[in-house]
């Protein structure tokens, strides 16, 4: 008699599937997902939560938790120090928007826990008990009964006002979310326990499945003795990739000290308060790095692979008051197997420190800075499409960055009600493939076998230290794995979630392969080390490292450089600017170990030849051989000093490689045309292309003559899809003053931040400050609200045709209504630009108190705005305000004061106040104010 197990599911028909409606979907109900929920529920939406295991236990937070590593409570840490700490330890390479929520929210989302239930350490007189880890900064705030944090945070959701908007449903697993007109509408996907095909409309999407725990095969062998959570198989991160957002950082791997051969954290972060520190097998401490960099991983792996390793926890010499507190803690939170672990081995923290080696490679935003891009409300780069959590690009996130995104995600997600157009058919058959075609094939490799085998391709070839060479291997290697996962079988719904997990974590090792291929260079310690680029390259590599999945279903890369920081950090000056757009990224030629040194053996005469495996490879080769041909043309032709229409063939071939050396050849050889002929190749259908002719726009406006016909091109190209296309266009329009106010102004509703900061600095050149005011009170973004109040101080000083200034025209109004909304912004840029706007538009007696009382905000780019605004005030306000911001602890809003003070330096006390400068610490404040005098 055959057993359930022997007896196959049968596939479930895509109509009969099982639809849920929703204002929000929360697809995770760990740490952030339940975050998530909780507060769209507050905030008046229908909320559904999706959990592959049961939302009781599952997610990181399952078994609890022994502190927060990232706690900035007030008194003991600044949200500014805490922003450039994670500056520094992710190598310049954040988006500290994002990163200043943690900081500024985290206190806030602690009580918030506190009032949930959740303890955290007091000392006596009931104030945190923060301690000091890190370098520098006490932001280690234990929790010695944090066993029960899920428990807790499932008592929330399981409250009756939750309970009323909160529907939970445990064993569905989402495998993709569902998309229409560029926006997340919904997700699909299965019961677990009975195979049902599950699809969900809603009005948001916010993915909370944790980090890809199970990227790298642990040293055990153990499929699922990872490090981080072995159900966290990178479901987010595919699903996020397959939805079209954009993941960054992907290069940059999680990997931790840990126990050897027990998978689970050492937790030196939480045994260092007590006295616990990391030694080599002489009992040295030779970490000198901070503990949240991966220079620290680097100095640990060189220790443990030299003579001077193993490398342990050293506890054994702490007192019994001290060690009794460890066990209770480490063997009650997180892994409570730790205990029975060590007494298997007969060891004991009083007689017995810590073998420690290092884990295997993960993704994971909250540990490293591996995920979705995401901004500073969680929002992804798809509408309604959210990322929190360890699945959320937020460097060194950990459970309350995880918090606070999840609480971020489900307020913005909450405005949206539940999506009632029809869902995309395509992608819902899509979906039910993926997941029923095990059942085709019950009696294919299991699941555990294509599993290993993916993963120890991981370990052999993506594992840091890398190179080009063992990177392009993987990347054949998992190109054949998709044969594989096709034959896997499955017989119950179980099963068929592990194979859906499969296929999520060959996703991840393609992006972990690709990313690590691109970036030529190494950062970040052990995380990105490459052999064949040791050194750090700034000039080209201070950018994120962007992938997408393009509309032809290729990896596609964009490198985009760090924003401008909130918080200035000693050694990286972000600057900004345009991405830089990579296309896809190739594997090297590693088929052979060199050129053969005797030719291959021909076939014998009459003998059958040998069969093609796939019938199109000899027209690949040919079409491979014919185009490096056409390239090898291209370059002869370049030294020819060709004509435009000795490379029309070249620009109009069907290889986007030759299109792309065609305009490189265009834009070295400048003939007669070629600025019609690079805006027509923004137009073309490859993204490298596009992206070359937009470069080569750039590179030659100066040298471009504005005839017509380029100005039709460029217009043309505003409307393409590309946002690259648009913004270079915009740019040369500007360049080149061949349009008017009427044309930029209709870019100001562009959906591409990059481009309507174009558009805004297209405005200012035409001198449009109307609409330049206009757009002030309606723009979104933070970045094009602060070119706003630049470009209205530039309009406003510029003079006009007739010589007058244009503050004293029509628009006279509207720029000082403008300026005066952008003082009251909420974000700390938009503000500091317009006080340093109001020292070029004036500053009369309303505003100069503004500005006084701006001197003292928390921000400092507010503060030296101010100063800049007080250089045009009256000087009987304005100079004894300024001489007592010469004692401000920034540097910049000194210099800022100092600058200020020369303008009214007729007046005595400003003299006296720039001769206290000239002694300052810091050299341009002295030079600025010797200057001055």
């Amino acid at each position: 008699m055959n057993s359930p197990a022997d007896t196959p599911l049968t596939v479930p028909s895509l109509a009969d599937a099982e639809e849920l409606t929703c204002d929000v979907l929360v697809i995770g109900g760990g740490t952030a997902g339940t975050m998530a929920a909780l507060t769209a529920a507050e905030h008046g939406a229908n909320v559904l939560l999706l959990e592959k295991a049961h939302v009781r236990h599952s997610g990181a937070l399952a078994m609890g938790m022994d502190g927060v590593n990232n706690a900035v409570i007030p008194g003991r840490a600044e949200p500014d120090d805490y922003v450039a700490e994670i500056t520094r330890a992710n190598d310049g390479i954040v988006d500290q928007s994002t990163v200043r929520q943690t900081a500024t929210r985290g206190f806030a989302m602690v009580q918030r826990l506190e009032s949930y239930g959740v303890k955290f350490e007091k000392d006596e007189h009931g104030d945190y008990a923060v301690r000091q880890v890190h370098r520098s900064g006490s932001y280690v705030l234990p929790m010695p009964e944090g066993k029960d944090v899920k428990k807790v945070l499932y008592r929330q959701l399981r409250r009756r006002e939750m309970r009323e908007r909160i529907r939970i449903e445990n064993r569905v697993m989402p495998v993709r979310v569902l998309t229409a007109g560029g926006r997340a509408v919904g997700a699909a996907g299965f019961n677990t326990r009975t195979g049902r095909f599950v699809q969900v409309r809603a009005g948001a999407v916010i993915l909370a499945t944790g980090a890809c725990g199970r990227l790298g095969l642990p040293a055990s062998g153990y499929l699922y003795g990872t490090y981080e959570n072995p159900t966290n198989a990178g479901d987010g991160y595919a699903m996020a990739y397959h939805a079209g957002a954009e993941l960054t950082g992907i290069e940059c791997f999680q990997i931790n000290p840990l126990i050897k051969d027990y998978n689970g954290p050492a937790c030196a972060y939480v045994a260092n308060p007590f006295g616990g520190y990391q030694v080599n097998r002489h009992g040295e401490r030779f970490v000198d790095s901070d503990y949240w960099s991966g220079q620290m991983m680097a100095e640990f792996a060189a220790e443990v692979a030299s003579d001077r390793g193993p490398v342990y926890l050293k506890l054994s010499h702490l007192p019994e008051e001290s060690v009794s507190a460890l066990e209770t803690i480490l063997h009650s939170t997180e892994r409570p197997t730790r205990g029975t672990f060590h007494a298997g081995r007969g060891h004991d923290y009083r007689t017995h420190d810590i073998e420690m080696h290092i884990s295997e490679i993960g993704l994971c935003g909250g540990h490293s800075a591996s995920g979705v891009r995401v901004d500073d409300h969680a929002r992804t780069t798809v509408p309604r499409l959210y990322a929190a959590g360890d699945l959320a690009c937020v460097p060194h996130n950990y459970m309350i960055g995880a918090f606070v995104f999840g609480d971020l995600a489900g307020a913005d997600a909450s405005q949206y009600p539940a999506y009632e157009g029809e869902l995309p058919p395509d992608q819902l058959r899509e979906a039910h493939e993926l997941i029923y075609r095990p059942l085709r094939n019950p009696d294919g490799p299991p699941q555990p076998q294509v599993e290993y085998k993916l993963r120890r391709f991981v370990n052999d070839y993506v594992a840091p230290p890398k190179s080009g060479a063992r990177l392009s291997l993987a990347l054949e290697a998992f190109e054949r794995m998709r044969d594989d996962i096709a034959a896997m079988g499955a017989r119950t719904a179980h099963e068929l979630m592990r194979c859906a997990e499969v296929t999520f974590i060959r996703d991840c090792a393609e992006m972990a392969a690709r990313s690590s291929l691109a970036r030529t260079e190494s950062r970040w310690g052990l995380y990105h080390e490459r052999l064949d680029h040791p050194a750090r390259d700034d000039a080209s590599w201070f950018h994120h490292l962007d992938l997408h999945k393009s509309p032809s279903g290729a990896m596609e890369f964009t490198a985009r450089p760090v924003a401008p920081y909130l918080v200035p950090v000693d050694g990286f000056t972000p600057a900004g600017g345009t991405s830089r757009a990579l296309g896809q990224v190739h594997a090297e030629d590693v088929a052979t170990a060199g050129p053969r040194e005797v030719a291959p053996v021909a076939a014998l005469v009459g003998a059958e030849p040998e069969r093609t495996p796939v019938a199109q490879e000899p027209a690949t080769a040919a079409a491979a051989q014919e185009s490096s041909a056409r390239l090898l043309e291209l370059v002869a032709l370049a030294d020819e000093e060709p004509e435009l229409t000795a490379l029309h063939p070249y620009l109009t071939d069907p290889v986007p490689a030759v299109r792309r050396e065609a305009v490189a050849v265009l834009t070295e050889t400048l003939p007669p045309g070629t600025g019609p002929a690079l805006a027509a190749a923004l137009r073309d259908a490859a993204a490298e292309v596009r992206a070359a002719a937009a470069a080569s726009l750039r590179e030659l406006v100066e040298t471009l003559p504005p005839e017509p016909a380029l100005r039709d091109g460029l217009t043309a190209a505003l409307g393409e899809p590309d946002p690259v296309v648009r913004a270079a266009a915009l740019d040369v329009l500007r360049a080149l003053r061949l349009a008017d106010a009427a044309l930029f102004a209709g870019a100001l509703a562009d959906s591409d931040i990059a481009v309507r900061v174009e558009a805004v600095r297209a405005l200012v050149s035409v001198d449009a400050a109307g609409e330049l005011a206009g757009a002030a009170l309606t723009e979104p973004s933070r970045e094009v609200r602060v070119a706003i109040a630049k470009g209205l101080a530039t309009v406003a000083a510029e003079p006009t045709a007739s010589g007058t200034p244009e503050s004293a025209g029509p628009s006279a109004g509207s720029v000082a209504a403008a300026l005066d909304s952008l003082l009251d912004d909420p974000d700390a840029l938009v503000r500091a630009a317009a006080y340093a706007a109001l020292g070029a538009t004036g500053c009369p007696a309303p505003l100069t108190a503004r500005a006084v009382a701006a001197l003292s905000e928390e921000a400092w780019q507010v503060r030296a705005g101010a100063a800049t605004a007080l250089s045009v005030a009256d000087p009987d306000v304005a100079v004894p305000v300024l001489a007592k911001a010469l004692a401000d602890a920034n540097a910049d809003v000194r210099k800022a004061a100092v600058l200020a003070l020369t303008r009214h330096r007729t007046t005595e006390e400003a003299r006296a106040a720039l001769a206290t400068a000239t002694t300052d610490s810091d050299a341009d404040v002295r030079a600025y104010a010797a200057r001055a005098l």
